[in-house]
């Protein structure tokens, strides 16, 4: 299947449609991709030069890692410094840096128990195989991971494990959505345009397509959902063109064969009965946003490591010249930072948006540093 969405002849027949259609539309078009792997694919295929000139890609908050605030890496950090307590989570939050610039991957140095896992439910194991210490998971990422931490808590309670808890920081795509449409500098013509988006493809595996007609509708924005390879972002760029050149807005599905109207309902029943909404979460750039994110409901409170560990923090220092907020928001490029590809570097990232394997610094970094550096 691959081979048939990386054809050379069907990439080049995209590109040229895409030219034809948008050739009476002012360009360049300006198209935000929320997720992370769509930021990767235009970069490592050269989308965006393949289409210089007609589409700018505006690079969205779609990367779990990157919108994690400083505060709860701070937290994380606390954490795992207590005395018998083992913290897990996945390989890239580890690296992230906290205020005083030290990550999980510093403190495991300095002797703290601190696990990578490819696996929530490996957890389960850590906490049986260790009953007299603390196993706490820091669980992240959007919907796609949300259901895989619900059985994980559900599980826990089903074995009866006390020494197992979790902090949640799931994070919801459509509020952060409705968050940037309504920011300041998108309203304000002239700060930064999006003409349209290409939605995450794994995230609407699980919410289905259904969420975002409230976006195209209210805030006249086209929004296809999109897959990951080349054929599948170029074909739904194609879709976006042909909606403004016909000066429509509305909901399309070029991620077909995975993503459906309704979503996985099965993973959304689970995740209902494990979580509820938080009033407020905090995400990096973007700020504090209404019922962005879940936390974990009164049945399963026991399991919430936020209620079992008593946490006192300072207030959160970014490092002053890291402009990973902006890029996060779609005010600014990764090239733009006087950091990038010098001081800050995947082997030494100063931000979040160099640590992950999603972050758009990391594929600026990955796939365009000859060039900027030429």
């Amino acid at each position: 299947m691959r081979k048939e969405f990386r054809d050379s002849s069907k990439i080049r027949s995209l590109v040229k449609a895409i030219e034809r259609e948008a050739k009476d539309l002012s360009t360049p078009i300006h198209i935000m991709e929320f997720c992370g792997g769509h930021t990767h694919s235009i970069m490592k295929f050269g989308i965006d030069q393949l289409l210089e000139g007609i589409v700018r890609f505006v690079h969205g908050p779609g990367c779990p890692v990157c919108v994690m605030p400083m505060s709860r890496i701070d937290l994380a950090l606390e954490i795992a410094s207590k005395e018998d307590t083992i913290l897990c989570s996945y390989g890239d939050l580890l690296r992230v840096p906290g205020s005083k610039r030290k990550s999980l991957l510093n403190l495991r140095a300095d002797g703290a128990d601190v696990r990578m896992v490819y696996s929530c439910l490996d957890t389960i194991k850590i906490a049986r195989e260790t009953p007299d210490r603390e196993v706490v998971f820091f669980a992240i990422g959007f919907e796609t991971t949300t259901p895989q931490t619900a059985v994980l808590i559900k599980k826990a309670k089903e074995l009866g494990l006390k020494n197992l808890s979790v902090v949640c920081n799931h994070v919801i795509t459509p509020a952060a959505i409705q968050h940037i449409l309504n920011a300041p500098e998108i309203r304000e013509i002239g700060k930064v345009r999006i003409d349209a988006f290409i939605g995450p493809g794994h995230v609407s595996v699980i919410i289905g397509t259904k969420p975002y007609h409230y976006f195209a509708e209210e805030f006249q924005k086209p929004v296809v959902i999109s897959g990951f390879e080349p054929v599948d972002v170029l074909q739904s760029v194609l879709m976006i063109v042909r909606q403004l050149k016909d000066r429509r807005a509305v909901v399309e599905n070029q991620y077909g064969r995975f993503v459906s109207y309704e979503g996985n309902l099965k993973a959304q029943k689970l995740v209902a009965q494990v979580f509820e909404l938080r009033k407020s979460f905090e995400w990096r750039g973007l700020g504090e946003i209404p019922y962005s994110a879940l936390k974990i409901n009164s049945r399963y409170e026991d399991y919430d490591a936020e209620k079992r560990f008593e946490v006192s923090l300072p207030q959160p220092k970014e490092h002053p010249a890291c402009i990973c907020g902006k890029v996060i928001r779609g005010v600014a490029l990764p090239t733009d930072c006087k950091l990038f590809g010098t001081v800050c570097t995947p082997s030494n990232p100063l931000g979040s948006c160099m640590v992950s394997s999603e972050g758009a610094c990391a594929a600026y970094f990955k796939y365009k540093k000859d060039l900027v550096h030429a």
